[in-house]
């Protein structure tokens, strides 16, 4: 790598130990790595969707929110499942840990910090009103008033509602997923690179930010990408190289869904389509059917789908 491109990634890793201009980072006080850590954007909202892609950008002024800098990974979405089905939440797919764990078992130390996979659009928006339940906030996900508890109600699902007004976790919108992929200190970075990427004319760049099937055949720990893999070492999450905005993997690894239903971009359309037959996903994935994973980069999949390269990662209101 070149010298100048090496020098500025150092100094964008650099800016993350500082406040930063137009965004703020909450600190994980935990001991134990937990898998929650968000990322709030309160002003400069602003920005063109879709720019510098095949897609007709179109502006986008967004509300105040925060997204987290991890996929969702499985022993947070495992404990939390347990918990809320002993208060009446019902996952008909019960996930598993990454590409290769075993579906609904208890998460070892192989992928308990590998991101959850094998879970539809349906288990996502529920076991984010789970978890907002379980935390003491309010659910964002309702039907006809009534707060989403059963994925396997895909009818309830497909015509549900969101609070975007509400204090609990979400799914992020799509125009929410592509601010928070590009946004940098000083702007934003081009749809048409991978999150995180600096240099436009250094191809090899984009595996410091991105766990893709061109450098990986499986998922890995979240937060880990750019890290020398040794298939004898577990490598600590959090310790590969965040975007500009401090987040991990948001290109490659696990495509992420969001909450929109797919559609062409529409100047008033900034939560998508009211109605629709696919919701959208982004930020590809190690598997070689998600070739794209570009920040401006989009999917659509049947909200039923499941996939041991598909997830999700928490957002929420910013009061």
């Amino acid at each position: 790598m070149k010298k100048s491109v090496l020098a500025k990634i150092i100094g964008a890793m650099l800016f993350l130990l500082i406040p930063a201009f137009g965004f703020s980072q909450e600190e994980d006080t935990s001991k134990k790595f937990s898998g929650v850590t968000f990322v709030s954007f309160k002003s400069h909202l602003s920005y063109n969707i879709g720019q510098d892609t095949a897609s007709y950008p179109a502006a986008r002024t967004l509300k105040p929110f925060a997204i987290n800098k991890y996929e969702t990974c499985y022993n947070l979405w495992y404990q939390t499942r347990i918990k809320a089905e002993k208060i009446g939440y019902y996952f008909e797919n019960p996930g598993q840990g990454g590409t290769n764990g075993k579906r609904g078992a208890a998460p070892t130390a192989q992928n308990k910090y590998q991101p959850v996979t094998n879970i539809s659009w349906y288990e996502a928006i529920v076991w984010c009103n789970a978890l907002s339940e379980l935390k003491g906030k309010t659910p964002c996900y309702t039907y006809n008033g009534i707060v989403l508890k059963d994925s396997s109600d895909t009818a309830s699902c497909d015509l549900c509602t969101c609070n975007w007004d509400a204090d609990g976790y979400r799914l992020p919108s799509e125009s929410e997923w592509e601010y928070a992929a590009r946004r940098t200190k000083n702007g934003f970075q081009k749809g048409n690179l991978v999150s995180g990427q600096i240099s436009a004319t250094n191809d090899e760049e984009a595996f410091l930010y991105a766990w893709t099937c061109e450098n990986s055949g499986a998922t890995h720990n979240v937060g880990t990408a750019g890290v020398p893999f040794d298939p004898d070492t577990i490598t600590e999450p959090a310790t590969g190289n965040a975007n500009g905005a401090g987040l991990y993997d948001m290109s490659g690894n696990i495509l992420e869904y969001c909450w929109d239903w797919f559609g062409d971009y529409t100047a008033d359309g900034i939560y998508g389509p009211s109605v629709g037959y696919e919701r959208v996903s982004r930020g590809g994935s190690i598997s070689d059917y998600n070739l794209f994973y570009y920040a401006g980069d989009r999917y659509s999949y049947d909200p039923n789908a499941c996939y041991n390269y598909l997830g999700f990662r928490l957002a929420y209101t910013v009061q």
